[in-house]
C-alpha cells in the first residue's frame, strides 16, 4: 500500500478488519445490506475511474451495470451455467458495452460525450425492456446463486458475503494500480492537457478508449455481484436514475481521489436504506447532503480530509 500516509493505512487496515466480521454480527449490521453497499462502492470507484482520472462525464454508466446482471441472470438461470461463469460472462458483455460506448463516445467532449452515453444507455434500456428473458417490469427473478468452482455453495449467506468481499477488494486493488501506474499517469495527463499530450505523441483515443472499457468492466462485475446476492435483476439496474446516482457517489466522496468514491456510496446508499421509510424524503435529503457538500467540501468527502494531513517542512 504505498503512497498512504500510516494514519490511511490504518484506516484502510480497519475498514478491512470490520468487513470481515460483518457475517458474524448480523444484529448490527445486515450482512445483505453491506453486501449491496459493496458492489455500490465498487461501481462508484470504477465510474469515478473514468470521470474523475479520465476526465469524461458519462451519464450511461448503468448501461454496464444492468446489463451485465441481466447476462449473469440469463447464463446462470436460463443456461444453467455456474456462478462463476455467470459472472465472467457479465464482467465481459460490459467490457464489449464500454467499447462499444467508448468508441462512438470518446471523439466528443463535455456535455455532448455525456449526452451520447445516456442515449446510448436508454436504448440498452428499451432492449432489455422487449427481450423475452428479462421479464420485462418484473425483472428477472429467482437467479440461483449455485456452486461457485463446484464446491463452495453461495446459498449460504457467510459464503455469498466472503465472495462478495473477495471481488470488491481485488476490483479496487486493480482501480489503485491502474491510477498509480504509467497508464495511470498518462490518463491524467491528457485530463489536464490533451493537445499536449497528443503532440508528446500519445495515442490519447486508444488510452481514452482502454479507461473506458476498463470502467464498464468493473462497472459490469458490481452488477453481476449484486444479480447474485440479491437473486435479481431489474430495469432499475440500468436506469438513467442510477447512473445519476453513481455521478453523486462520485462527486460526494471525492472523485479525484481512488476510494473516495465509495465514502460517497457508502453514504447514499446507507441514507436510502435507514431512510426508506420516509418514501420520497430520502431524495430530498439526499439533495440537501449533496449541496451541503458540493459547498463545503469542492473536493469531496476524501480530498477534504486529505486537505486536513499536515504538509512536511521545508528543510524537514
Amino acid at each position: 500500500m504505498t503512497g498512504f500516509s500510516r494514519f490511511q493505512r490504518t484506516v484502510l487496515v480497519a475498514v478491512v478488519l470490520g468487513l470481515l466480521v460483518v457475517p458474524w454480527a448480523p444484529q448490527m449490521v445486515y450482512p445483505v445490506f453491506v453486501m449491496k453497499l459493496l458492489c455500490m462502492a465498487l461501481f462508484a470507484c470504477a465510474y469515478s475511474l473514468l470521470l474523475g482520472f479520465g476526465g469524461m462525464m458519462s451519464f450511461g454508466h448503468a448501461a454496464f451495470f444492468g446489463s451485465a446482471a441481466y447476462i449473469t441472470g440469463l447464463v446462470v438461470k436460463i443456461w444453467g451455467l455456474p456462478p462463476e461463469v455467470g459472472l465472467l460472462a457479465g464482467t465481459l458483455f460490459a467490457a464489449l458495452l464500454g467499447a462499444v460506448f467508448g468508441a462512438l463516445a470518446i471523439h466528443r467532449q463535455g456535455i455532448y460525450l455525456a449526452m451520447i452515453t445516456l442515449a446510448l444507455a436508454q436504448m440498452v434500456y428499451f432492449i432489455f425492456l422487449q427481450l423475452p428473458f428479462t421479464g420485462a417490469e418484473d425483472g428477472l427473478q429467482q437467479i440461483p446463486r449455485g456452486t461457485l468452482l463446484g464446491v463452495i455453495d453461495l446459498r449460504n449467506e457467510f459464503a455469498m458475503y466472503y465472495l462478495v468481499l473477495l471481488l470488491t477488494l481485488c476490483g479496487l486493488w486493480l482501480i489503485y494500480r491502474v491510477v498509480n501506474s504509467p497508464f495511470g499517469h498518462v490518463v491524467v495527463a491528457i485530463r489536464e492537457h490533451e493537445p499536449r499530450a497528443r503532440s508528446l505523441g500519445y495515442p490519447v483515443n486508444r488510452y481514452k478508449l482502454t479507461l473506458f472499457v476498463l470502467s464498464a468492466a468493473l462497472s459490469g462485475l458490481a452488477g453481476s455481484m449484486k444479480a447474485l446476492v440479491f437473486q435479481l435483476a431489474s430495469l432499475s439496474d440500468g436506469h438513467w436514475h442510477l447512473s445519476g446516482d453513481v455521478v453523486l457517489m462520485a462527486l460526494l466522496g471525492g472523485m479525484h481521489t481512488v476510494f473516495g468514491p465509495a465514502i460517497g456510496a457508502t453514504l447514499v446508499v446507507g441514507l436510502q436504506y435507514y431512510l426508506d421509510a420516509f418514501g420520497g424524503w430520502v431524495t430530498l435529503v439526499t439533495g440537501l447532503i449533496f449541496m451541503v457538500c458540493v459547498l463545503s467540501f469542492r473536493s469531496g468527502i476524501a480530498g477534504a480530509l486529505q486537505a486536513l494531513k499536515p504538509r512536511p517542512r521545508n528543510g524537514s
